[in-house]
């Protein structure tokens, strides 16, 4: 295999002692302690682990010494390791008996690829099993105060690779402002991804976020408006790895109580998007309360 070795040596490690598995686990958005304590676990018990870049790859450093550690990691535009490699990879170590760990970041079905190498690891007659994680699309929005769906505001969201620009549900959902926009993997393709809801119609007023390396220290999130929010996106230096959010959920304040006095369910504030008809929201707003434009 030409996938660079981080620490062990080929044949390293010690066999399960029986046949070989694959465990594919999600490891989160990238901070350490949002790795799943079955993820935790599933490592302890590894011979190899296959890591992405995007993993939490502190979590190498306590593992067994005896442990073969092989780097795939992918950045954007280069693809190191192909992914016919990466599931030759896994096969080969899992027909040597040994306990093959799959770390990846996020999920490993949301854009991870997992179910292309859980298929290959099934046709060779592999063992494989599925350890989810916690997924940045919607996790890193969470770390920056951002909920993807609330109550009067909009109660769905769609996610979406950005690497071809918007799909035309999500190009729907920003015209219509009928569901937040969750883009992964967007950053190189931004002003496209604009355009194109702009162009279908959207209000340039609709509020926007980008969370670059949402979970880590560097975190850090930009806000404007969507007919800004190249320019702004420009002027800060965006970088990958970043999740972008489109919708009236990335406005400014959305979660900030309101001023003593304006009450809305159980005594809190409503907070809803420009537009929102509380005559047609049924429960979200209880009747007679004071609707705070978001």
């Amino acid at each position: 295999m030409s996938a660079p070795r981080v620490r062990g040596a080929a044949g390293a490690g010690t066999a399960s002692g029986g046949a070989g598995r694959v465990i594919l686990v999600g490891g989160g958005p990238g901070a350490l302690d949002l790795l799943t304590l079955r993820a935790w676990r599933a490592l302890q018990t590894a011979d190899v682990v296959v890591v992405d870049r995007l993993a939490p790859t502190e979590v190498l450093d306590d593992l067994p010494p005896h442990v073969e550690v092989i780097d795939v990691g992918k950045v954007p535009g280069h693809h190191r390791v192909p992914q016919e490699e990466i599931n030759e990879i896994l096969l080969e170590h899992a027909r040597r008996g040994r306990v093959v760990v799959r770390l990846k970041g996020g999920d490993p079905f949301v854009f991870g690829r997992g179910g292309e190498e859980a298929i290959a690891c099934r046709e060779a007659g592999i063992a494989v099993e599925i350890i989810p994680g916690v997924s940045s699309a919607l996790s890193v929005p969470a770390l920056a105060d951002i909920p993807v769906t609330h109550r009067g505001t909009v109660a769905a969201f769609h996610v979406l690779s950005g690497h071809d620009g918007l799909d035309e549900a999500a190009v729907t959902c920003l015209k219509h402002r009928s569901a937040t926009v969750v883009i992964l993997m967007g950053v190189a393709m931004l002003e496209r991804i604009v355009d194109q809801a702009l162009a279908a119609g959207s209000d340039p007023g609709l509020p926007a976020a980008i969370v670059e390396n949402g979970s880590t220290p560097a975190q850090r999130v930009t806000r404007a408006p969507l007919g800004e929010l190249v320019v702004r996106a420009e002027q800060v230096g965006v970088r990958n790895p970043a999740v972008i959010v489109l919708g009236d959920v990335a406005a400014p304040g959305l979660l900030t109580p309101a001023p003593t006095g304006d009450h809305g369910v159980a005594g809190r504030p409503t907070r809803v998007r420009s537009g929102f008809d509380p005559e047609h929201a049924g429960h979200d707003v209880a009747p007679g309360a004071r609707v705070l434009l978001a």
